[in-house]
């Protein structure tokens, strides 16, 4: 199954309804890919929602041990981890019935897309969600 992402018109409609992202991966080390796109996005006013039992805080914000425990809806899942965890967390996307899956650039998984697309969530993958914002403006 080909992996189809929505046209750059619908990424620009998806960011500019999305209030909540909920960060699966997020590293609590600045370093981390993970932690600057997020600070970026959380400074151009989306709520970040650190999803990482490792850590207790990220960028000011108390982080949960998995989707399921975020209170109220979720606009957007960003996922930062490795290709072969996405269907896991594809699952838990569809579990918290969150608008968007959002895999970020270089992670891509055809069964996890495939599950997606059969629960109607709306699926991007191999992009980062920050060159697309910037790319909105």
């Amino acid at each position: 199954m080909m992996i189809e992402n929505p046209s750059r018109e619908e990424i620009k409609d998806i960011l500019k309804k999305a209030k909540r992202i909920a960060v699966v991966g997020l590293s609590a080390n600045p370093d981390r890919t993970s932690y600057m796109v997020s600070e970026a996005m959380q400074n151009a006013g989306y709520e970040i929602i650190p999803v990482n039992p490792s850590v207790e805080e990220v960028l000011g914000v108390k982080s949960v041990k998995s989707l399921q425990e975020i209170d109220g809806h979720v606009d957007i899942v960003n996922v930062f981890r490795r290709s072969e965890h996405l269907l896991e967390v594809a699952k838990d996307t569809v579990a918290i019935k969150a608008d968007v899956y959002w895999a970020q650039l270089g992670l891509e998984n055809e069964e996890a897309y495939a599950y997606l697309q059969e629960h109607g969530i709306k699926t991007i993958m191999d992009r980062c969600i920050k060159v697309e914002h910037a790319m909105t403006k």
